[in-house]
């Protein structure tokens, strides 16, 4: 069924539209919820909850992509989650490295939410992964937004985990650049 089907059937809140969502959307929404959890049975309850957040914002919110949606969803889900039960604390190590590799930019005295709206933020994010080639993109995806370790994106590409590491931080180091210029840091 196509996305837009299944879009216009939650604007009916014909209930259809979730299990449509969940047959064609499982997987990828469950491989982004266990990279971030870390435990399938967890990953299992954030998708449960995306399809709940999905109907309940589906409408007055009309997605331009479900796919991307649904991912955006359940990545918010699970990191709340993660960040409830104190994980970053406890040691889920993984994603207490990734925010470490950026945080120390990120700050400012000025909240950087009220400053810039999400949307400008996004944009110009967007048209930063657009000047970068399409390996630094892929592997700056793969650790920030799916979240996925340093081995498993050096093994997916042939990589050395230094050539990986590598690479991000001269992403990081463009990203960061290009930020303090448009003046959001």
């Amino acid at each position: 069924m196509e996305d837009h089907q299944i879009v216009e059937m939650y604007i009916q809140r014909n209930q259809e539209a979730v299990i449509q969502t969940e047959m064609k959307y499982t997987q990828y929404c469950r491989s982004i919820a266990v990279h971030i959890q870390h435990n399938l049975e967890d990953a299992n309850e954030a998708l449960n909850d995306t399809w709940l957040a999905a109907w309940n914002s589906i409408p007055p919110h009309i997605p331009k992509c479900l796919k991307t949606f649904l991912g955006r969803l359940t990545r918010n889900i699970s990191l709340k989650r993660v960040r409830s039960e104190n994980a970053l604390k406890r040691g889920n190590n993984e994603i207490k490295v990734i925010f470490e590799e950026v945080e120390n930019w990120l700050q400012s005295d000025q909240d950087l939410e009220r400053e810039v709206a999400e949307q400008e933020l996004t944009e110009e994010l967007n048209l930063f992964l657009d000047s970068v080639s399409d390996i630094e993109r892929n592997v700056f995806v793969r650790r920030y937004w799916y979240m996925q370790s340093i081995s498993e994106i050096a093994e997916y590409h042939g990589f050395s985990n230094s050539k990986v590491k590598s690479m991000l931080l001269r992403v990081r180091n463009k990203l960061k650049k290009r930020l303090e210029m448009e003046n959001y840091l």
